[in-house]
């Protein structure tokens, strides 16, 4: 990758009312990426919070875009065109309803798979060749899943309990594969993160 800015992208959605919701996954991994490499993300650059730091021998770039969830590409595109990122050099963090809670998978490439976040993202950049990390946050229905509940409001509520802890057991993991894919061991990164189903 040389000097070539890694960009990493947690989609949710901003303001305390989207906090610890399903949808916001993304910042939440983004988040305790930024405290275990301590450094804070500030906000107002191009329509996100954002933080730009060397480790691993590597420039990279943390963003979460404030431009809710269904606009994030109009975010994004403005960090990779800035940095001349390429999109293989892009990863980006999502919640996935076709997956149960805390299933893990990193993939390369792709369609938006019914994901407003994603489908901005390649509609601005033009593009699908990056990285995405989905996180699985189920489906109303599947299971003992909230079976009356819209997608619409599952989606915006807060995790439960037992979910939220499931999720924060799998950020050392999730860390570590962020980690791997940062140090060019794609195969080690998707060998760790897609063994956690």
């Amino acid at each position: 990758m040389g000097e070539e800015t890694f960009i990493i992208v947690g989609l949710g959605n901003p303001g305390d009312t989207y906090a610890g919701t399903r949808h916001n996954i993304g910042f939440m991994v983004v988040n305790e990426l930024a405290r275990r490499w301590n450094c804070a993300m500030c906000p107002g650059k191009w329509e996100a919070s954002s933080v730009r730091i060397s480790i691993f021998e590597k420039k990279v770039c943390l963003v979460k875009p404030l431009t809710y969830m269904n606009a994030s590409g109009k975010a994004v595109v403005k960090f990779v065109d800035f940095y001349k990122t390429s999109l293989p050099h892009l990863l980006v963090i999502h919640d996935d309803l076709d997956m149960k809670p805390g299933r893990v998978k990193l993939i390369a490439g792709g369609g938006g798979g019914g994901h407003n976040g994603i489908r901005s993202l390649i509609e601005h950049l033009g593009g699908k060749d990056f990285f995405r990390l989905k996180i699985g946050i189920g489906k109303p229905g599947q299971g003992d899943s909230h079976a009356n509940m819209p997608v619409e409001k599952y989606v915006l509520a807060p995790f439960s309990k037992e979910e939220q802890e499931m999720m924060m057991d799998r950020m050392d993991s999730l860390v570590q594969g962020i980690e791997c894919l940062l140090q060019d061991n794609v195969s080690g990164a998707m060998n760790l993160l897609n063994s956690l189903k």
